[in-house]
């Protein structure tokens, strides 16, 4: 069996995030440090998918932009102490979750657990 070395499974990673990706119907989240409070926060926002596989504000059918157009308010905000937590509150926490697809929460906790290593470690945290 061959070992991968870092470098590899980064490259390989790279090369994942670049595949043709499913939106959530359930909508998407920007997760966030508040290093002060020393938690991790997921704010959740919704969307709808437009015939052509695109995020669209629900309220204007206008696609969204991956470059920020404007600021639009969260239909949520949850916020754990760890990914752990956290993860919980999202897919635990509520009678219906606000992730409906399971490589979105498979998406999320691993960037939960990102997260939580850079509030622990001080580094800058970065949404893939």
């Amino acid at each position: 069996m061959t070992s991968f070395s870092a470098e590899q499974r980064r490259s390989l990673d790279e090369r994942l995030s670049q595949r043709f990706i499913a939106l959530d119907p359930a909508g998407y989240f920007l997760i966030k440090l508040d290093r002060a409070a020393g938690e991790l926060i997921a704010e959740h926002y919704g969307n709808g998918i437009d015939e052509r596989g695109l995020a669209i504000d629900p309220d204007t059918g206008e696609v969204i932009s991956c470059r920020g157009a404007g600021p639009r308010e969260p239909l949520k905000i949850y916020r754990g102490r760890s990914a752990k937590e956290l993860g919980m509150a999202l897919s635990e926490g509520e009678a219906l979750p606000p992730i409906s697809c399971l490589d979105h929460a498979l998406y999320l906790g691993r960037e939960l657990q990102k997260a939580e290593y850079c509030l622990e470690s001080g580094s800058d945290y970065i949404q893939d």
